[in-house]
């Protein structure tokens, strides 16, 4: 992984302020990885593409991530820390990084499928609601499936056999969902809440890219710079005229 220039990243934001969230995911990556094409990008999984991000959020703010949830018992708001160490570290990442085959048999259904990825997303992102979107994703990462020695299709399979279609992605794609385990002070309550580093990622981009267009806007009026030689100095140097201005 590459480090994404200041002026790098404000054009990823200007460019996906009106895409999805699994494009903007994309265009990171792109930005990452130059020398890949979109559409190989688009062929990770999803827990793959996640982890790449995690890593990206590593890079320019460091490991430890602060989010807020409300319990569902008490309604308490909850300021948590993420550490994307954790996150990593207690995820197997050789799963997921290869779209293979995995088959799976229950009663008398056999099927094989490989885990999702952004390109199953993409195409069910003009579904009519989201569980037509979901069986449109297993639809197309179904490979084959028969049940008593006849092909069908995703939705003629039984619910208990989509049920364990959905442990074996998991299972095998570990990043694609993640679950962050919350205990409640107040309430003793515990649940799992997901989280969504590509949302989760892009509202701290878009509040730093406000944040950096504002700091252009100051120095450049101050001293008259261009935006190329402003966003081509550190932070730090940055805050240093900031300061200065403010005098």
């Amino acid at each position: 992984m590459r480090s994404i220039t200041a002026a790098e990243l404000l054009n990823v934001w200007e460019d996906g302020r009106s895409r999805t969230s699994s494009r903007r995911a994309l265009m990171l990556l792109s930005a990452m990885y130059p020398g890949t094409s979109q559409a190989a990008l688009a062929w990770l999984s999803i827990g793959r593409r996640d982890a790449e991000l995690l890593r990206l959020r590593e890079a320019l703010w460091g490991p430890r991530m602060a989010a807020i949830a409300n319990c569902p018992l008490c309604r308490e708001r909850l300021e948590l820390t993420v550490d994307i160490r954790d996150l990593l570290a207690t995820s197997d990442e050789t799963n997921g990084t290869e779209v293979s085959e995995i088959s799976f048999t229950q009663g008398d259904c056999n099927v094989v499928f490989r885990v999702p990825t952004s390109e199953d997303v993409i195409a069910a992102e003009d579904a009519e609601d989201v569980d037509a979107a979901r069986w449109l994703i297993l639809d197309r990462c179904l490979v084959s499936a028969e049940q008593a020695g006849a092909c069908v299709s995703a939705l003629q399979l039984p619910a208990e056999v989509v049920g364990g279609i959905g442990e074996s992605m998991a299972q095998a794609d570990p990043l694609a969902d993640i679950q962050l385990k919350i205990d409640c002070p107040s309430c003793q309550h515990r649940w799992r809440a997901a989280f969504d580093i590509v949302s989760f990622l892009w509202t701290e981009i878009d509040s730093w890219a406000r944040r950096v267009l504002l700091e252009v806007h100051t120095l450049a009026r101050a001293y008259g710079w261009f935006e190329t030689e402003i966003l081509a100095m550190s932070a730090a140097r940055r805050q240093f005229y900031l300061e200065m201005v403010g005098r």
